[in-house]
C-alpha cells in the first residue's frame, strides 16, 4: 500500500433498476456494458485508471484533478450522444474529489474516496458534482466552470462539505441557483422542544439529541417498540431534522395533517409541531410517542 494525492471519479448509471425492468436483464446489461466500454476509452485518453466496476457503477483514479474533470465532462457528453436516438436513453451521474488516498494493487481507500461516493449519491442524472476543496485544486480555466450549490453532511465528518457542480453543458441548460437566504430568520432564532413523560428537551442551532431505549441516550424512551439507539434529532441550515437509526422505523406526524411519514434509515425535516412515534405509529399514543414543537428563542 502507498499514500498519494489522486483525483477520484465515481460514475453511476441513473435509475438502473427501471432500466432493467423496462428493457429486460439481457438488453439492459448489454447497453450498460456498451456505454462503459466507451467511457473506459475516455478514461484512458486522460491517463486515468479504472479501479473497478460495481455492477452499474465505476470507480476511477487520475494523477491530476484536471484530467478527472475533463474525463467526467466528456463521459457525460458521450453518454448523451449515445442515447440520443434511444426511447429510454441511459444517463449517468458522477462525483469528483481530489486529495490523499491509500492505493493498493486493486483498490483505493480513504476519506477522499468516501466523500466521492457520497457526491455521486447526491447527484442527479447527467450531473457532475465535486467539492470546493477539489475545485481549488483545478487550473484557473476549469475553476470557472464550477459553481457552488449547497453544503452536505458526510457520514463520519463533523463539518459539512461544500458541494459544487461541474458545468459541462452550455449555459442555456443551466438552472439558476439562488443561495440568498437573507429573507429567512436566522437558525439561531429558533429552538426545537421535545417533550416526553413530563420532561422537556431543547435542540438549539448546531445541536443534536439522541433518542432511544438505552440509558446512554439524551432522551430515554423505555418502550418495547423503541430501539436501543433509535433516532437522532439535529439542527442544520436553520432547519431541524430527525434521522432514523432503528429496526422498526420512526413515524412522524405533523399537527393538522392526516398523513404520517415512516422513516427507515432516512431523514426528514420536522415541521412546526407534531408527534414522533418510535417503532410504531404516532397516531396511537403511548410510551413510544414524543411531542415536538418549534419555538422562537426567548430574548
Amino acid at each position: 500500500m502507498e499514500t498519494a494525492q489522486r483525483a477520484v471519479l465515481f460514475v453511476d448509471v441513473t435509475d438502473s433498476t427501471k432500466l432493467y425492468e423496462s428493457l429486460g436483464d439481457t438488453v439492459a446489461l448489454a447497453l450498460i456494458k456498451g456505454v462503459f466500454g466507451r467511457l473506459e476509452k475516455l478514461i484512458a485518453k486522460h491517463s486515468g485508471t479504472v479501479v473497478k466496476t460495481l455492477g452499474d457503477g465505476m470507480i476511477c483514479e487520475f494523477a491530476e484533478p484536471d484530467a478527472a474533470f475533463r474525463a467526467a465532462c466528456e463521459m457525460q457528453q458521450a453518454t448523451l450522444e449515445l442515447g440520443a436516438s434511444d426511447a429510454e436513453p441511459l444517463r449517468i451521474k458522477a462525483g469528483i474529489t481530489y486529495g490523499p488516498v491509500v492505493l493498493t494493487e486493486n483498490d483505493v481507500f480513504g476519506d477522499t474516496v468516501n466523500v466521492c461516493a457520497r457526491l455521486v449519491a447526491l447527484a442527479n442524472a447527467a450531473q457532475v458534482l465535486t467539492t470546493q476543496q477539489s475545485v481549488e485544486a483545478l487550473s484557473p480555466e476549469l475553476r470557472r466552470r464550477c459553481r457552488a450549490l449547497y453544503e452536505a453532511q458526510i457520514r463520519s465528518r463533523r463539518a459539512p462539505v461544500s458541494v459544487c457542480e461541474v458545468l459541462w453543458r452550455g449555459e442555456a441548460d443551466l438552472t439558476k441557483v439562488d443561495l440568498d437566504d437573507s429573507a429567512l430568520l436566522p437558525g439561531s432564532d429558533w429552538v426545537l422542544k421535545l417533550s416526553y413523560a413530563g420532561e422537556s428537551y431543547l435542540v438549539e442551532a448546531g445541536g443534536s439529541l439522541r433518542i432511544g431505549r438505552d440509558a446512554s441516550n439524551d432522551v430515554v424512551v423505555p418502550s418495547d417498540h423503541a430501539s436501543r439507539q433509535h433516532a437522532r434529532v439535529f439542527a442544520r441550515d436553520a432547519q431541524f431534522l430527525i434521522a432514523d437509526q432503528s429496526s422498526n422505523g420512526t413515524y412522524v406526524m405533523a399537527d393538522g395533517s392526516a398523513r404520517e411519514v415512516r422513516l427507515r434509515r432516512e431523514q426528514a425535516v420536522l415541521g412546526e409541531r407534531g408527534w414522533i412515534g418510535l417503532g410504531k405509529t404516532a397516531g396511537s399514543h403511548g410510551d413510544h410517542v414524543l411531542r415536538y414543537r418549534l419555538e422562537r428563542r426567548a430574548r
